[in-house]
């Protein structure tokens, strides 16, 4: 039996995360992550696809309709989650279940395709997942949302009301795969797009519909966009909202000393 090694106030906080369900909001988010994993696995195919920290399905059940591989799996840390995913009868869905954080119950290089998206910035013990995941699959695409900016500490308990334990820049996630083995295929920047903006706006925090709030969160979008487009990529990852790689593992382990 695998040495317990998520926190127990940890575990709980997730057990029963999905059991309140926002079915809109999150597949309307699920839809541009999904998008994402598209673009930077473009050209691609896939037998078996692993979602690790697969939450409630929606990610999956996007890529379900858009043909992404002949098979799909799921682990959960979140029991609710996994009953979730089950429930929505997800076309090639082969297997969804609970699993402890860290040990995946698969074979070394069991799948052509792991996929974490925003779940990094949920794990304790981050280096310790990722290992787990290069044994696993041959590749691997992670997204995650570009929290870090100066003075994030003493916004603290913003992040953690989201359950975000770790922040990251594009450069630093970078630096922990690059040193944990694996290597850079092709990655890809986001903004938040006006379309989440405005449910988040109208629906979330319930303000006023007005063709003005419409214009300004049209106008926001754009301005950045064109801003990131022509001052190039290291704009682009100051602007950017979430950071998306496809990583193979590297031909040689990095070394200390």
């Amino acid at each position: 039996m695998p040495e317990k090694i998520i926190g127990d106030d940890y575990k709980t906080a997730y057990d029963g995360f999905y059991k309140e369900h926002d079915e809109a909001w999150r597949m309307l988010g699920a839809k541009y992550k999904a998008q994402h994993i598209l673009e930077v696995c473009q050209g691609r195919s896939f037998q078996k696809v692993l979602e690790v920290g697969a939450g409630d399905g929606s990610i999956l059940k996007h890529l379900s309709e858009q043909s992404f591989a002949l098979e799909l799996h799921a682990v959960e840390i979140s029991g609710s989650g996994v009953e979730y995913i089950l429930s929505r009868n997800i076309v090639n869905l082969k297997s969804a279940q609970v699993f402890d954080g860290y040990h995946l119950p698969f074979e070394d290089d069991s799948f052509d395709l792991i996929i974490l998206s925003h779940v990094l910035e949920h794990v304790e013990h981050e280096r310790m997942l990722l290992r787990e995941i290069k044994r696993v699959a041959k590749m691997c695409v992670i997204e995650v949302p570009r929290d870090y900016k100066p003075d994030v500490d003493k916004r603290i308990n913003h992040f953690l009301a989201y359950g975000h334990i770790n922040v990251y820049t594009p450069t630093s996630l970078r630096y922990l795969l690059r040193t944990e083995g694996f290597e850079i295929v092709k990655d890809l920047t986001s903004m938040i797009e006006p379309e989440v903006t405005r449910f988040n706006t109208y629906i979330n925090q319930k303000k006023s519909k007005s063709f003005v709030t419409d214009l300004k969160i049209s106008a926001e979008f754009a301005i950045k966009k064109n801003m990131a487009g022509l001052m190039g990529k290291k704009m682009q990852e100051q602007l950017a909202n979430a950071y998306t790689v496809l990583c193979s593992k590297a031909s040689a382990q990095t070394k200390i000393f």
